[in-house]
Formats: structure tokens, C-alpha cells, sequence
């Protein structure tokens, strides 16, 4: 199962017929197995790495971290569950360190993601402070590079 994992992550449009292949496995095996995975929630979804810098769009990115009170019986969990909630948030982590929580919103613009957390990050009881950082660039996403761009070669500059 791992190796169906490892190739997945990877590029998970890879043609069944080519995996099944790859993993030594027949073809109905390789779909019984996926199905598996899929049904007991180990493969929650597929998705496509898109790099921004092609697709033409202005939408921002910001990652937040978020101190919380803890809740009595309910620790994390359900302020973390009640922040993903919200259509802005595209992921929500528990984390250790200065901040409790790591939250990744993203935005049609830097107003609406500022809105986002004005209005109704801030807004929640639990929530003590927030600290916004924007991306800016992406070198690699999800185990993807992006296109570098190679530095120019300088040119030597002599007296």
C-alpha cells in the first residue's frame, strides 16, 4: 500500500493499466485496492499542483498562525473544526511551537483575505492572536517543483 501511496502523491493520473504494471498487480486487484483506500478515508481526494505564475489569476495566499485557548473537553479540535468551516480556509494544522494552530487561506485579493481574518478569524472567542504572512512566490508545492528561473550569467566587470 505504500507504494500505491508513494505513486499516487506523486501523479495520481497516471493510467490505472501503467500502475497496475508498475506495482505487479492485475488491474482489478490495483482497483480494489484504491477503492479500499478511498472508502476508509485514507485518500480523501485528488487534486491538480497549479502554478500561478502560469494561470492568470491575482488570488492570495496566506498562511495565518493562530494562538487559541484550548476548550474543556474539546482541546483543539473543535475551534480548529469550526475555522476549516470556512469557505476562505484551504487548510487548517495543529502545530507545535509559538502558535497553536496554522491556518492557509486563500483570497481573490489581500482586502478579502484581511477581511477574512478582521471578521471572522479574530472574531472567535477561543482565538487570542493571529499573525498573517502572505506568499509571494512558490518554488515547490506538494512535492512539486515550479519553474526557476536560472540567474542570468553576470557579466565580469573590469576598470
Amino acid at each position: 500500500m505504500d507504494s500505491l501511496i508513494r505513486i499516487l502523491k506523486q501523479n495520481s493520473s497516471i493510467p490505472r493499466a501503467d500502475l497496475a504494471r508498475q506495482l505487479g498487480l492485475s488491474e482489478p486487484e490495483l482497483a480494489a485496492k484504491i477503492t479500499k483506500l478511498e472508502s476508509d478515508g485514507t485518500i480523501l481526494g485528488y487534486h491538480a499542483v497549479i502554478n500561478r505564475e502560469k494561470w492568470d489569476t491575482d488570488a492570495v495566499t496566506a498562511v495565518i498562525e493562530v494562538r487559541v485557548t484550548p476548550e474543556r473537553e474539546g482541546g483543539f479540535d473543535r475551534i480548529a473544526n469550526r475555522i476549516a468551516g470556512f469557505e476562505e480556509v484551504q487548510s487548517v494544522y495543529l502545530m507545535s511551537g509559538g502558535h497553536d494552530l496554522m491556518v492557509v487561506v486563500e483570497g481573490s485579493n489581500l482586502r478579502e483575505v484581511a477581511s477574512f481574518v478582521a471578521d471572522k478569524l479574530s472574531t472567535i472567542e477561543a482565538v487570542q492572536s493571529c499573525a498573517t504572512h502572505f506568499r509571494l512566490k512558490t518554488y515547490k508545492e506538494n512535492g512539486m517543483l515550479h519553474a526557476v528561473e536560472e540567474a542570468p550569467e553576470r557579466l565580469s566587470i573590469t576598470p
